[in-house]
């Protein structure tokens, strides 16, 4: 019997996105729920399975149809033994085993990763950066994680925890980080910093609008933008030198802002990057928004 879907789970800070995909990995039905609601790490693994099945028994399929579960997390992850690390933002979670608690569950096999791991592979194959060898992926959202394709293939490092973009120190000094460290890049661009500072100027305010505060000629809006796209550039002339990728994809919320953002972002790495690294790279916005992460987690299966 083929087993003719996937089911792709995007586990972020906020929100939790499942996803029921074809072997084309075209999604068929989604749903999305509020991560916050669900307290403690018992409710949450309750709250994945009782939508898992919700899907199944919506669209009449039964399991033996279903390759897997793939699911994108939001922290270190050891993907060859399923164990979540932990979550630097989402407390509760630490050496979870949580690829075999869901697995014994439900009985069908399940395979877990870094959830910006899954975005850059789905950007990498499906989306923006589809063209490329060497790439490297950022979402820019309550964290900043980070992704590494290195000749084509999706780069995990020693311990399995390569990418972590958000935690390269900017500062020697600085606001703490949700790792507990200082000066993280995170800390500087993550959206709760960047709405702190909005607050300061416009009070209560989204990023949305401080976007388009920015283009309608604020100056503060359009400071506040380029400060954030001052620190992302400095941070990413150092990887374009250390790296030499031929394009960085660069998504999630943050990068709404548009070319506010990425024009700075643009200036400081041509400025501070080396030639000839920095005449090759292509600085691009990710094509597939919202469902790149349940497509990344349902790349699992067929990678």
């Amino acid at each position: 019997m083929s087993q003719d879907f996937i089911i792709g789970i995007d586990l972020g800070g906020t929100n939790t996105k499942i996803g029921l995909l074809d072997n084309r990995l075209k999604i068929k039905d989604k749903i999305i729920f509020s991560t916050q609601k669900f307290r403690g790490k018992e409710c949450l693994i309750n709250a994945l399975l009782f939508y898992i099945q919700n899907l199944l028994n919506k669209h009449k399929i039964r399991k033996e149809k279903v390759r897997g579960v793939g699911i994108g997390l939001p922290g270190p992850i050891d993907s060859q033994k399923g164990i979540v690390h932990y979550f630097p933002n989402i407390a509760g979670w630490k050496e979870v085993s949580l690829a075999r608690i869901i697995r014994q569950k439900i009985h069908l096999p399940v395979l877990i990763d870094n959830d910006v791991n899954l975005i850059t592979l789905a950007e990498f194959k499906l989306g923006a950066g589809k063209k490329s060898r060497n790439m490297v992926c950022l979402t820019l959202g309550t964290g900043v994680g980070g992704g590494i394709i290195v000749e084509g293939k999706l780069y995990r490092g020693s311990s399995l925890s390569a990418g972590e973009i958000g935690h390269i120190p900017v500062a020697a000094d600085g606001p703490k980080c949700g790792c507990g460290a200082k000066g993280c890049l995170e800390s500087y661009i993550g959206n709760s910093r960047i709405l702190k500072k909005a607050k300061a100027l416009f009070g209560a305010i989204k990023l949305e609008e401080l976007t388009q505060k920015a283009r309608h000629g604020n100056r503060e809006a359009r400071k506040l933008w380029q400060e954030v796209g001052s620190y992302l550039g400095l941070c990413l002339s150092g990887i374009v030198n250390f790296f030499n990728p031929d394009c960085i994809v660069i998504g999630g919320g943050v990068a709404g802002a548009g070319s506010i953002l990425f024009d700075a972002v643009e200036k400081v790495v041509i400025g501070r990057a080396m030639a000839p690294a920095k005449n090759i790279v292509k600085i691009v916005r990710a094509k597939l928004g919202q469902d790149a992460g349940i497509i990344g987690a349902a790349l699992l299966f067929i990678e």
